[in-house]
């Protein structure tokens, strides 16, 4: 075990080796693994219900989402990722039979953290565009009412924002739309919530 603590440089095969073992989740790219943190109760709040919402939407339709356990390959990049919410429309493809490496996703989405946000702006969106089937990218933050939606047109991608508790977004390549209000439910205005009793 010493020697993999000590090795610096890993093959795609030795990260899902050791990722498919391992009792936390780590993102790969080029060769290094980089281990992941806990998310905070307001990420966990903000996932879940996207993840609510979307399913909900894309009930009786040939599309599946899945939350951050499902592992995204960019190839091209060399990478492998946990995004928050990943959707696929059509047949999912897999990397192998384990089916817990998602090919082709249609829209990816994350939650923005404060000691991620940086990456999954720059880097992280950089191997994500080099996924062929990937159409929409959205940002969303957790502690304001803010979604980010970047969507593919050819080689560019075209920035739209919605930035108030009563909007909508629209993921126009699932035929989806979310709202802010059920988006930021019991996440923003903790004293407007009812008491139970």
């Amino acid at each position: 075990m010493s020697s993999i603590i000590k090795q610096t440089r890993y093959s795609a095969e030795e990260y899902l080796t050791l990722e498919r073992n391992a009792p936390y989740k780590s993102d790969f790219h080029n060769g290094e693994i980089f281990a992941m943190t806990g998310a905070s109760r307001k990420h966990n709040l903000v996932s879940g219900n996207i993840y609510r919402e979307l399913s909900l939407q894309l009930k009786k339709r040939r599309c599946e989402a899945y939350m951050s356990d499902m592992r995204v390959k960019a190839a091209k990049a060399r990478s492998y990722h946990y995004p928050d919410i990943a959707v696929v429309c059509g047949r999912p493809e897999f990397e192998d039979a384990h089916a817990d490496t998602l090919l082709n996703p249609t829209v990816l989405i994350e939650v923005l953290s404060p000691s991620t946000e940086a990456y999954d702006r720059g880097g992280k969106f950089a191997h994500y565009r080099k996924i062929a089937s990937l159409c929409e990218y959205l940002l969303v933050t957790q502690d304001q009412p803010s979604i980010e939606r970047y969507m593919r047109q050819g080689d560019v991608w075209i920035l739209s924002e919605s930035v108030d508790i009563e909007a909508s977004m629209s993921i126009e390549s699932i035929g989806c739309t979310l709202n802010l209000r059920e988006v930021y439910d019991k996440v923003l205005d903790d004293v407007d919530q009812p008491e139970i009793e």
